[in-house]
Formats: C-alpha cells, structure tokens, sequence
C-alpha cells in the first residue's frame, strides 16, 4: 500500500480567527493522539468582484502574504516547534469546497465553529455548516471558549 494512502491525515481549517486556532489546537492534539499528521489550510479569494471595474490583484502577492500571515499565525498559536510540524497549505478557492477537497481520505476534517464572518450569536458559521452536510470522512466543529 502507498505511503500517502495509508497516512492518517487530520485535516483543519485555519482563516485567523480565535475559534479556527483553538479547532488547530484540537487537531495537534487529536493527530498526537491517532499517530496522524495536521494539514493546515488557509483559503483565501479575491478582494473583489471579477471583471473590469475591480480592483487590479495580483494572485501571487495575495497568495504570498496568506503564506506569510498563515505562518506566524500559526506559531502563534503552537509555538515554533509545533508549528513546524504542521504541513500548510494555502489555496484559492470557495473554503467551504476548498476544505472539502482537501479533506477526501483524511482521519477528520476540523473546524472552527464560526469563522472571522458572520453573526456573534450564531451557533455555525456558513463553512462549517457546509462541510458538515458534505464531508466524506468525521467532521469535528471545535466551539471557541471565548465565544
């Protein structure tokens, strides 16, 4: 059997909010836990509308400073030993679909309950929700302390 097939993978959605930090603090653990290894993935999508009257954006800048952001943040919140660890990735993309993808095999898919959009007193957030209803392997919805 090949390697990667056989790799139990916790996959986690990282988008900078307190509750996506405290879902990555549960995958470390988890992955710790089932001999597994995190996959970090950070989505990002354009500032704006397509066509003529947006914004000019250049993707590989865009892309370039979520890389850089999605690696202090996660220090931040692992400290550097553990973040090291963590294999990243960052995609463009719709992040519910994105998740859904990058999830297709893996031990669990691990979300933050409310992302850094959407209303204070909601229970999910749009993405979790989703991936919720669509994912192919266990979905864990981890709920912030702080919220």
């Amino acid at each position: 059997m090949d390697k990667d097939a056989s790799e139990r993978r916790v996959v986690v959605g990282v988008d900078g909010s307190q509750s996506s930090y405290d879902a990555l603090r549960w995958a470390v653990r988890y992955a710790g836990l089932v001999g597994g290894t995190v996959e970090a993935v950070a989505v990002w999508e354009l500032p704006g509308l397509y066509g003529w009257s947006g914004p000019a954006v250049d993707m590989d800048v865009d892309e370039d400073e979520t890389r850089q952001k999605m690696s202090r943040e996660l220090t931040d919140a692992l400290g550097a030993d553990t973040a090291g660890s963590v294999r990243t990735h960052v995609v463009h993309g719709n992040p519910a679909d994105v998740l859904l993808r990058a999830a297709e095999g893996a031990e669990a898919l691990v979300v933050g309950s409310r992302g850094r959009g959407g209303f204070a007193r909601a229970l999910l957030g749009s993405v979790s929700q989703h991936v919720s209803q669509h994912a192919s392997c266990p979905v864990v919805i981890v709920r912030s302390a702080r919220q």
